[in-house]
């Protein structure tokens, strides 16, 4: 029962330069889009929700450009490669597969298609919508001790994960270099789910993500600030009879970018669990409880296909320095790659 979306896997992509070339045919700037990354694997190694993990994988929701949303009109395309390694000690017991295991590691790798369309404006707002598709793999391995199985146990799964639904984000101009966006975004259950499975494709439950993201730039110094805040409500498995927390999530990057096109910066993220999960398992792990802290370097490159359409591209590594009753990966990557038309 390893799921997750990356996280981030979180529209958390270079969204920003590539807009703001694209729209030079329109009277004002076009400003880029950040719906909420499908938080990443969802993409995230980590919370301690049923499995370990859930869905934000911190450090993947924020990128360049966060807070800003193009004027009506615009299409955006993004795909994202996420991976992450990472492991729960043996002394820690998990919820997985219907049952406890004393530890767990998982390897999971996810591939992500987004598309957002901006289609209207009101009172200086800009509004746009978009769905992704994420395609997961994963294998696990936990020991158990129960009455289906016992010992060292190990899983894979390999399919299409939840889908991932923006119907409304809207953006704001505050100031010529302050931006912010508001979204409401949820993951559907669509992927397979097996409830004696440590691997799934799906989670099974549905998870509502109300989020806000601010950018600040300083083009004289070709400097960025951005941030993506969000809250993470989960309905009950009812297979399982699991009702996960309420999640609190904060990514933050720092970016300097260079007349080539190429930027360098630093990410750093936290998930944060509000309140305990309950249920059966829950109740025997006393809530199961989680939080992590993770931090790392970012490269960014924007330019142009053909002269004129807008490409930018990142990759990130944004290891787990810190984690309780959350899988700890010091191989977590997102890389990414955006047009805009």
């Amino acid at each position: 029962m390893f799921q997750l979306f990356s996280g981030s896997c979180r529209f958390a992509c270079s969204l920003a330069d590539a807009a703001r070339r694209a729209v030079r045919k329109h009277s004002k700037p076009l400003f880029p889009i950040v719906l909420a990354a499908p938080a990443l694997l969802g993409s995230g190694a980590a919370h301690a929700t049923e499995s370990a993990l859930g869905r934000p994988v911190s450090g993947t929701s924020v990128a360049s450009g966060a807070g800003e949303v193009p004027p009506p009109g615009i299409t955006i395309i993004n795909l994202q490669q996420v991976y992450m390694d990472g492991s729960i000690g043996g002394s820690r017991p998990v919820p997985i597969g219907g049952q406890l295991s004393l530890g767990a590691d998982a390897k999971v790798a996810m591939t992500v298609a987004t598309v957002v369309r901006t289609w209207g404006s009101a009172g200086g707002w800009n509004f746009g919508s978009g769905i992704t598709l994420p395609y997961i793999w994963e294998s696990v391995h936990a020991t158990l001790s129960g009455q289906r199985a016992s010992g060292t146990v190990g899983d894979r799964a390999s399919n299409l994960y939840d889908l991932y639904f923006t119907p409304i984000v809207a953006g704001y101009s505050l100031t010529p270099n302050d931006h912010i966006a508001l979204s409401f975004n949820f993951y559907a259950p669509t992927g397979n789910y097996d409830p004696k499975a440590l691997a799934n494709a799906g989670q099974n439950t549905w998870t509502f993500i109300p989020q806000v993201a601010y950018t600040k730039t300083l083009p004289k110094y070709g400097l960025e600030f951005d941030a993506v805040m969000g809250f993470q409500f989960y309905t009950r498995n009812n297979a399982t009879q699991y009702q996960n927390a309420p999640l609190f999530t904060l990514d933050v990057m720092g970016l300097k970018t260079f007349a080539n096109g190429v930027g360098v910066g630093l990410v750093m993220g936290t998930t944060q669990q509000l309140g305990k999960d309950s249920g059966p398992l829950a109740t025997r792990l006393d809530g199961f409880v989680g939080s992590d802290f993770a931090l790392g370097p970012i490269v960014t490159y924007k330019t142009r296909i053909a002269a004129k359409m807008p490409l930018s591209a990142s990759l990130r590594w944004v290891p787990v320095v810190s984690s309780s009753n959350r899988l700890k990966s010091t191989n977590t990557f997102l890389g990414s790659a955006t047009v805009a038309f």
